[in-house]
């Protein structure tokens, strides 16, 4: 290795001392913006008006990378400034988000690049328990798995909505890499897989190929697989490299997933009272969920309203009413807002056709 010469150790020790500088001027600008924060936070106190508005937040983010120079790269300027007016919001009213624990779910992932990291977390066991700690005041918004790139729906959240009163305010889409996790960085003697349900049968390929033997064991997220892999030699849990980390697991295997491009569609959902539908974004979805009298073409007919309102429909789910009568709710996503103009015809149309119509939230898309 050559050594440094002194002119080369001289300037590095300028540019360093250049660097402190400009830490020391970030810091403080950085507290003047806190300060007007809290100012803010006042002025929203007293009027009863909502502390944290995503469509704030996107606007700001949207602004800065626009004005953004270089070298750096917009997508590492928004994540700082992400996390600038997580902190800044903390200073106003520190936001409560029910996610699916235990730490290092995907889902605590989800909620930390919606929210920040100065998110207060509130960590449940299963998505039932997020529904109720949002709904009951315990959380001010919860976070939920809505559907996978690989295994589709995740029918719990689609079942708890339809008799939950929260709505659907943003959504985050999450590339997720599954990695095995175990106390031995060794995939000898492992007898038993923990993970979700869902992370088993998106890794049910690399699984068959590398431990046809092991036992898959379900459990309530990836993350409560990692605990339950560190406390016994031969198990091995899938979580994500946050999990790794929190229960001091080795990675064994790096991104087991049999589709390289998995993504998780997460909901942000919270009371209307908590906050209102978002302002259309220009780059919105709009989710409900719908039944019909069962008859035949009934299910055609739905579909004609957004057909003669040129409204496109991105998905189309159904589930069993579990009415014992062959009776299904319908859950459907649709380009738009709900307050564009195609939109509210398509939908008051729809809606004359329905026995059971509720709009779930209308809310900006991410890519």
């Amino acid at each position: 290795m050559m050594s440094k010469t002194p002119v080369q150790s001289d300037a590095l020790a300028a540019l360093r001392v250049r660097i402190d500088q400009l830490d020391q001027q970030l810091l403080s600008m950085l507290n003047q913006r806190a300060s007007v924060a809290k100012e803010v936070g006042e002025i929203k106190r007293a009027e009863g008006s909502p502390f944290f508005r995503p469509d704030r937040v996107a606007q700001v983010i949207q602004k800065i990378s626009a004005a953004n120079p270089g070298p750096l790269l917009n997508d590492h300027v928004a994540a700082i400034w992400r996390e600038i007016m997580s902190a800044c919001l903390a200073l106003e009213s520190p936001q409560r988000v029910a996610v699916l624990g235990p730490q290092g779910t995907f889902c605590e992932q989800a909620a930390l690049e919606f929210f920040g990291s100065a998110a207060e977390l509130i960590y449940c066991a299963n998505f039932d328990e997020v529904f109720h700690a949002t709904t009951a005041g315990t959380a001010q918004f919860g976070v939920v798995g809505m559907e996978n790139s690989t295994e589709g729906v995740v029918a719990r959240s689609l079942d708890l909505f339809l008799r939950s009163p929260v709505h659907v305010v943003g959504e985050v889409s999450l590339l997720v890499r599954h990695n095995l996790l175990r106390l031995s960085n060794s995939l000898q003697d492992i007898e038993v897989v923990l993970a979700h349900p869902q992370a088993l049968a998106q890794c049910q390929g690399w699984l068959s190929q590398h431990l046809p033997q092991a036992e898959r064991r379900a459990v309530s997220s990836n993350a409560e697989g990692a605990r339950l892999a560190a406390s016994q030699a031969n198990w091995a849990g899938i979580a994500s490299e946050r999990a790794a980390a929190q229960f001091g697991l080795h990675t064994v295997a790096h991104a087991i997933q049999d589709e390289a491009y998995n993504r998780t569609r997460f909901a942000v959902i919270c009371l209307p009272q908590t906050m209102a539908t978002p302002s259309a974004s220009g780059r919105d979805c709009t989710s409900l969920v719908v039944s019909v009298p069962n008859r035949p073409g009934a299910v055609h007919d739905l579909l004609v309203p957004l057909k003669n309102h040129g409204v496109s429909m991105t998905r189309f789910e159904s589930r069993p009413a579990k009415s014992g009568q062959w009776e299904y709710y319908f859950y459907i996503d649709i380009q738009g807002h709900i307050s564009d103009a195609p939109v509210i015809a398509a939908l008051k149309e729809l809606q004359g056709l329905c026995a059971f119509y509720k709009v779930l939230g209308s809310y900006p898309v991410t890519d």
